[in-house]
């Protein structure tokens, strides 16, 4: 207490505390959160958007394809039990088919309405006309990825896993149109010259492949090779521009191995990922994957069987995931959307010519407009919240989305026209703030339009929001949760007033001072006399560090804090320091003797690390020296925090040994001299002796170990030769003081 008063005491003006703030007003900001029936505009405003409705929930686990009919019903391919439903105008759906594969990827409906749905994992085509199926064609493939009607009205079929393309003409009358070389045909489309364009995997190229009046194709042509492994989705448009949709970036490539064993669960390899799918006799809930889509953590997959299962897949940080490129008619590419967070699962190009896109991060829809000078800015018009959306699709009251986790058909209403029908229950959830520490609230500011919009917020000292966090209590103006360290805001707009926005959000708060630390004090006498395990002394500089973790070392390799000075060589005092809050430390350094209780203040106000003082002032004996770092120029007096750090004892010694020499004795051939050894402030390292001036020989105390301030050392030098001699014998104590005597022998 005696400490911290005098710390405060030597405190001068302080400055006010600092407000921090945390903002939410740009669109990349509001992308971190979550939001129902709500649009971030690129000029980062939120907005009322389309109502999000469910137009037909099914028992399957996926929705894998989506086909609309001439006459307004929507047909889904689902998985894992392999049904083909027919989704009515007005919502109402029915299974037409049930395939004998666990999943239908591919479906393809022409100008007569007959639809062609592929099945895998062992790969077929088949038939379905006035709800009768019949097998139209086998490729003798894993998998069919993508059907499409060309202007020949023959079927064309993406195979894997050899890569090739197919075109059928009639029941069983098919054969491969092209082979790509690569590992899987991912999508299908025809551009406006009737060219079939195709996309690949695991080199997410692009090609071109015009056909012969023959039918036979013409020479292909890599129309782009994406530096992603997946070509996802392509959309060609009436002035001959293709948009095209890639992802994988985040998911190393992987080698396929092929393994067998007995289980009624398949893990088919899609194109960059894995797909779990069961067969008729498994429980839909058991699929928990998708074409492009990781399975939802805690998952459980059934075992494989006859699979090709790829190598463990590496998690690639700092690159693209997904990327949406336009290829012009003159073959120059664009990229006009890059995500290192999102895939994206499917493009739609809209009667109004802009593009919608669906990405997995919470089924988010985007739409851009390519034609524009903000062609890359896209706009999000709806976060449906689901995690395995896979195909868009248009119909005359918007778009059309299929999701998973439980199959089911969404519809954007109305997402082409405005203004968009609003949505009943609008809402945003900002991501969690993390104020560092315990902290006290302010108040809430919005800029933009808030008529009709309750602002809530609710507190926790969990990462993650859970029962232990506040209830949702309203904000405006003052926050009105309790004090702690995170904190997160809900804006619920109501559908009544169809003019609100919100801009900005502004949160101001006082996290709470958390103390600095004193990590290290180390005490050193620059140029000393050190201590050392050689019979000479040395010059080096010598030094003791304590640390915060109570550990003490010494730069000198010895573990003695004893060391002596040179007349007139300062001891330096240095340590480090740091604050949580970074904020601005100032520091005192105390000092006491071994037989003091009290502190003594040599310094305060010291901003430098390092301090200086005068050696001569301290006569031998041990000291300590301690350092209070204080963060009271970042904080008021009454909130600023302090921390402390002692050094290890400190022993200075100045002066040498005694050292008294008895006569010498000789008892025949053999000398011996009595030495008494006796310091003041330290104890004895080391005793030698040279007879006339030759190098030194080591000698121990009488009681074997020189470790005490008095010792007693007996020198018996055998054959000492006759005639006049001199013996001098030197003691140094652990500062590496020298103390001598000198003995003349006479013979």
């Amino acid at each position: 207490m005696r400490l911290a008063w005098l710390v405060l005491l030597t405190a001068g003006v302080c400055p006010a505390a600092t407000t921090a703030t945390w903002e939410l007003h740009s669109y990349q900001d509001f992308l971190r959160g979550r939001m129902s029936g709500l649009s971030i505009t690129r000029d980062g405003r939120l907005i009322l958007g389309p109502r999000v409705e469910t137009v037909f929930s099914s028992d399957q686990a996926q929705v894998w394809s989506l086909a609309q009919a001439p006459d307004g019903s929507t047909y889904l391919g689902t998985g894992n039990r392999g049904r083909l439903i027919k989704v009515a105008a007005d919502g109402k759906g029915n299974v037409i088919w049930s395939a004998d594969q666990p999943a239908i990827f591919a479906l393809a409906i022409d100008r007569a309405g007959v639809v062609y749905a592929g099945t895998s994992p062992d790969g077929k085509i088949y038939r379905i006309e006035n709800g009768r199926a019949t097998e139209y064609f086998s490729p003798n493939e894993r998998y069919i990825w993508a059907l499409a009607i060309g202007p020949d009205n023959a079927l064309y079929a993406a195979t894997g896993q050899q890569g090739k393309i197919y075109r059928i003409t009639a029941a069983n009358q098919g054969a491969v149109y092209y082979e790509t070389g690569q590992a899987h045909v991912t999508a299908l489309a025809f551009d406006n010259q009737g060219r079939l364009l195709a996309g690949s995997e695991p080199n997410g190229i692009l090609y071109r492949i015009p056909t012969l009046n023959s039918g036979t194709p013409a020479k292909a042509f890599v129309l782009y090779d994406s530096n992603l492994p997946e070509i996802r989705s392509i959309a060609p448009m009436p002035d001959g521009t293709i948009y095209v949709a890639a992802l994988g970036g985040s998911v190393a490539r992987r080698a396929s191995t092929t393994t067998s064993t007995s289980s009624t669960g398949v893990i088919l390899t899609a194109p960059s990922t894995s797909i779990t799918v069961t067969d008729a006799s498994a429980d839909s809930s058991n699929a928990q994957a998708g074409l492009g889509i990781t399975p939802r953590p805690g998952a459980s997959a059934p075992a494989p069987s006859s699979i090709s299962a790829p190598a463990a897949t590496v998690e690639v940080t700092g690159v693209e995931r997904s990327a949406l490129y336009k290829i012009s008619a003159d073959n120059t590419v664009e990229t006009l959307f890059t995500s290192k967070d999102e895939n994206i699962y499917d493009i739609l190009a809209e009667s109004t010519g802009t593009l919608a896109l669906v990405t997995d991060a919470q089924g988010r829809v985007y739409r851009l407009d390519p034609r524009g000078d903000r062609s890359h800015e896209a706009t999000l018009i709806a976060q449906t919240n689901e995690s395995d959306a896979t195909r868009l699709a248009s119909s005359p009251r918007g778009i059309l989305l299929a999701a998973g986790n439980v199959g089911k058909l969404l519809r954007l209403d109305n997402a082409n026209q405005a203004p968009p029908t609003p949505s009943s229950q609008a809402w945003f959830e900002s991501p969690v703030h993390d104020s560092g520490t315990v902290a006290r609230w302010g108040h809430l500011t919005i800029t933009g339009d808030a008529g009709g919009v309750a602002i809530k917020t609710r507190t926790g000292n969990s990462a993650r929001p859970d029962n232990t966090w506040s209830d949702w209590a309203l904000a405006l103006p003052t926050i009105a949760s309790p004090n702690a360290r995170f904190i997160q805001w809900r804006a619920e707009f109501s559908a009544n007033v169809t003019a609100s926005a919100i801009d900005g959000v502004t949160i101001a708060y006082l996290p709470q001072n958390s103390a600095p630390t004193v990590r290290s004090v180390t005490v050193s006498a620059s140029a000393a006399k050190a201590a050392t395990s050689t019979s000479t002394n040395t010059n080096a500089a010598f030094s003791i560090t304590v640390t915060d973790i109570g550990d003490a070392t010494t730069a000198a390799g010895t573990q003695s804090t004893t060391f002596s000075r040179p007349a007139g060589q300062p001891l330096q005092v240095s340590w480090q320091a740091d604050d949580p809050e970074a904020d601005k430390l100032i520091y005192s350094l105390f000092f006491r003797s071994e037989d003091q209780r009290d502190w003594t203040l040599l310094r305060s106000d010291l901003t430098e690390n390092t301090f200086s003082i005068d050696g001569d002032t301290f006569a031998d004996g041990r000291y300590f020296f301690r350092i209070v770092a204080s963060d009271r120029l970042s904080n008021p007096i009454d909130q600023a925090k302090i921390s402390e750090l002692s050094s290890a004892p400190v022993s200075i010694d100045n002066t040498p040994p005694e050292v008294k020499a008895s006569a010498p004795r000789k008892n025949a051939t053999t000398l011996e001299i009595d030495v008494d050894v006796e310091d003041r402030a330290s104890s004895l390292k080391r005793a030698e002796y040279s007879i006339d001036a030759r190098p030194w020989q080591p000698v121990e105390a009488a009681d074997g170990v020189t470790d005490s301030p008095r010792e007693r050392f007996l020198i018996r030098i055998p054959n000492f030769p006759g005639g006049d001699h001199m013996v001098v014998i030197r003691v140094n104590d652990a500062a590496g003081n020298a103390g001598f005597a000198k003995v003349m022998i006479k013979q």
